[in-house]
């Protein structure tokens, strides 16, 4: 395995901002062959990301032949738009080296846990906008662009069934007048990609519906999308077995540890 780090110096960025890839070891092989790459954006509530939805979720689709990248995007106090233009900053990133990295440009997938699944999809709603790209790129915004959408029990909606803490990280004292920009039931478009999502029908902290509403407005923009809902289950699952529980122990979940095979199968066959 070959690990790579990058600091991520975007206006507002704070200083522990950083890409971390993984790339397959084909020193020792006779044909080398380009894999897709999914980065990955741990959750947190815009407070923190996770070590539990990062390396040992990467890992995991390593073993599974993928290419894999970590974002430790910049949260509280940090502000909306910032994580999103490290998000694009870190698509450039992996597209310049894609060729030294053996990546396969067209795979480029995008995968996000809780605050960072609202981060994901709100990057797949607006990649292609010039007060993001323009930032990056000049030319070919298409560097920036995600090939597929992974979520696991995303925070999407601020309103009814939102995870206000998210928000208030996020947004600050602008939350009152960002927030319908950021529910991300109303700003699906076109150009978000194909999507997967998991969610568990108990999850006390960020409700289903986020994920039901989500897809509704994947399905009304005849986007492509596979949605799981499992029977039980807390927050914050990560991969739901031993190897991601917290000081509470309640995250092994026998019945949801199927997701990343699930993924995996999904990705594969994009």
């Amino acid at each position: 395995m070959i690990y790579k780090e990058f600091e991520i110096k975007e206006d507002g960025s704070l200083d522990y901002a950083k890409l971390t890839v993984y790339i397959q070891d084909d020193s020792d092989s006779m044909a080398i062959e380009k894999r897709p790459l999914i980065l990955i954006c741990p959750g947190g509530g815009y407070a923190y990301t996770s070590d539990r939805e990062a390396e040992p979720i990467a890992l995991v689709f390593m073993a599974a032949g993928f290419n894999t990248a970590i974002l430790r995007y910049s949260c509280a106090p940090a502000r909306y738009p910032v994580a999103l233009t490290e998000v694009s900053r870190s698509f450039k990133i992996i597209r310049d080296n894609a060729k030294e990295w053996h990546v396969d440009t067209d795979k480029v997938l995008i995968m996000g846990f809780s605050a960072g699944g609202h981060l994901a999809a709100n990057y797949c709603c607006e990649w292609h906008n010039e007060d993001f790209a323009g930032r990056i790129v000049t030319d070919n915004t298409d560097i920036l662009k995600p090939n597929g959408l992974i979520l696991g029990y995303p925070v999407i909606t601020s309103g009814k069934f939102a995870h206000r803490g998210s928000f208030e990280n996020l947004l600050g004292e602008k939350e009152a007048e960002l927030s319908n920009k950021v529910s991300l039931e109303k700003q699906v478009n076109e150009y978000v990609p194909s999507t997967f999502i998991w969610a568990t029908y108990t999850d006390g902290s960020v409700p289903v519906e986020n994920s039901l509403l989500f897809t509704m407005a994947l399905k009304e923009k005849g986007i492509n999308t596979e949605l799981h809902i499992f029977p039980i289950g807390g927050h914050g699952l990560a991969l739901a077995n031993e190897l991601t529980l917290s000081n509470n122990k309640t995250e092994c979940v026998p019945q949801c540890q199927i997701w990343t095979d699930l993924a995996i199968t999904w990705a594969k066959n994009l």
